[in-house]
C-alpha cells in the first residue's frame, strides 16, 4: 500500500528520543528549551514557542491577539477544520472567503470581495493558508493588512521550510516579517515531525509574554531562584510540549534540507511524467521559489467520469491511498449556514492529493503515474 504521506523515522531520531528518556526532565527541560531556538533560528523570527499540536499553536495565536466574541475572523473555506473550530469556540464572526480553483489558496482578490461585499469596516484577523507548502501573494495580503489595521495570521502547518520573495529578497515562512504570527504543525505526514507537536513564531513581544504564559498555566516563576515561589495573573492551559518529542524534533530538524530535496525531487518526477502524457491533468509546476511540498495537488475535471469517488476507489484498489485536502467548510454540518462559493466547489470536485513522502520511490512513482493514465484513458 501507497500511502498519501508518512514519516521518515532512522536510527538517530530513535536514539535521541531514548537518550532523552533519561535525562532527568521530560518536560520543560533542556530539549524543549534547545527546540524553541533552533525554530526561532530556522525561521529567522524573533521568538518561537513550541507546543502539543498544529491545532495548539492557532489557538495561541487567536488567544495572543486577544480574540473576543463577535470579533471577525476572516479564513479561506479550503481548509484543515483546526481554525474554524476555535474561532466557532471564541464566538467570533467568521466570513468565509473563496479560493484559486488549481491549488486551493486564498488570494487578496478574495479577501477583498468579502470586505467589501460585507462592508467590513472592524476585522480582527485574517487567516491565510500555505496550501501544500505553497506560499503566494504575501506582498499583497501586507498592503491589506497596513490598510485595514488587521492582524494576520499565517496558518503555515503545510509550510515548514517554504521560502517566499517580497521585494526581490527572499524569506523563509515563519520569519513573521509581513505577518504577525505564523503557526506550524509537526504531525507525522508534515516536513519534520515530534510525533504530534506544532510551534508558533513572532516578532512582536507582547504577543510573544502572552502565548508562553498561556501555554504553561499562566504561571509566573520567582526571577530570585526561588522554585517554589510563582504567581498566576492570567488563566492559561497545558500546551507544553514534552522533551520526548523535542529530542525527536531536533533530530529531525538537522535532516530538514534533505527531506526538502527530496519532496522537491519527487515533485519534479511527477511533473516531468505527467507532462509526457495527453490527459488533461493540471498539475503543480516545480519553480525557483522553495516549496515545502507537503502536498501534491492535481486537478482533473471529474465530470466526464461517473465520479471522482470511483476515481479513489480505484486507486485503493490498486493498493495507491490518494486524499483529498479539504472539503469545503460550508460542506460540513458545522458550517451548513454558509454559502457555497465557486471557487472552492470546482477545486473540491477536481483536485486529489497524489503520495509524497520522504522515502517514496520512483518505481512507486510510476505505478501511480501508470494507474492515473490507465483509468483516465480507459474510462474515456
Amino acid at each position: 500500500m501507497i500511502p498519501y504521506g508518512k514519516q521518515k523515522i532512522d536510527k538517530n531520531d530513535i536514539n535521541e528520543i531514548v537518550k532523552a528518556s533519561k535525562e532527568a526532565f521530560l518536560t520543560t527541560g533542556p530539549k524543549s528549551e534547545k527546540f524553541q531556538n533552533e525554530i526561532r533560528k530556522y525561521t529567522k523570527a524573533k521568538y518561537a514557542a513550541v507546543c502539543n499540536s498544529g491545532t495548539s499553536a492557532l489557538y495561541l495565536a487567536f488567544i495572543s491577539i486577544n480574540l473576543k466574541p463577535g470579533d471577525v475572523v476572516i479564513m479561506p473555506a479550503i481548509n484543515f477544520i483546526a481554525s474554524f473550530n476555535i474561532c466557532k469556540l471564541f464566538k467570533a464572526k467568521i466570513y468565509l472567503t473563496d479560493i484559486d480553483p488549481i491549488n486551493g489558496i486564498i488570494t487578496p482578490s478574495h479577501l477583498k470581495a468579502v470586505i467589501k461585499k460585507n462592508n467590513l469596516k472592524k476585522i480582527k484577523a485574517v487567516i491565510t493558508m500555505h496550501m501544500g507548502g505553497k506560499v503566494e501573494n504575501i506582498g499583497e495580503f501586507f498592503k491589506l493588512k497596513k490598510k485595514f489595521k488587521f492582524k494576520i495570521i499565517e496558518d503555515s502547518c503545510h509550510a515548514f521550510g517554504s521560502k517566499y520573495v517580497y521585494k526581490n529578497k527572499l524569506y523563509n515562512v515563519g520569519c513573521a516579517k509581513h505577518s504577525d504570527i505564523s503557526t506550524f504543525s509537526f504531525h507525522p505526514i508534515k516536513t519534520i515531525t515530534t510525533g504530534e507537536g506544532g510551534a508558533i513564531t513572532t516578532n512582536d513581544t507582547n504577543l510573544f509574554q502572552k502565548i508562553k504564559l498561556f501555554k504553561s498555566h499562566g504561571i509566573i516563576r520567582s526571577k530570585q531562584n526561588k522554585h517554589w515561589e510563582y504567581d498566576i495573573k492570567t488563566a492559561g492551559l497545558n500546551f507544553r510540549l514534552s522533551d520526548l518529542n523535542c529530542a525527536l524534533g531536533l533530530s529531525q530538524l538537522k535532516k530538514i534540507d534533505s527531506f526538502l530535496r527530496e519532496r522537491k525531487n519527487i515533485a519534479k518526477f511527477y511533473e516531468r511524467e505527467f507532462k509526457k502524457l495527453n490527459l488533461n491533468i493540471t498539475f503543480p509546476l516545480v519553480n525557483k521559489v522553495q516549496s515545502a511540498w507537503h502536498l501534491y495537488i492535481i486537478n482533473y475535471n471529474f465530470k466526464n467520469l461517473k465520479s471522482k469517488n470511483n476515481f479513489f476507489k480505484h486507486l485503493k484498489k490498486n493498493n495507491i491511498i490518494a486524499q483529498f485536502h479539504y472539503i469545503p467548510i460550508y460542506r460540513l454540518s458545522i458550517g451548513k449556514n454558509f454559502k457555497k462559493l465557486p471557487g472552492c466547489e470546482k477545486y473540491y470536485k477536481n483536485s486529489v492529493s497524489l503520495p509524497i513522502f520522504v522515502g517514496l520511490k520512483k518505481r512507486q512513482q510510476l505505478v501511480i503515474i501508470n494507474t492515473i493514465k490507465n483509468y483516465l484513458q480507459k474510462i474515456n
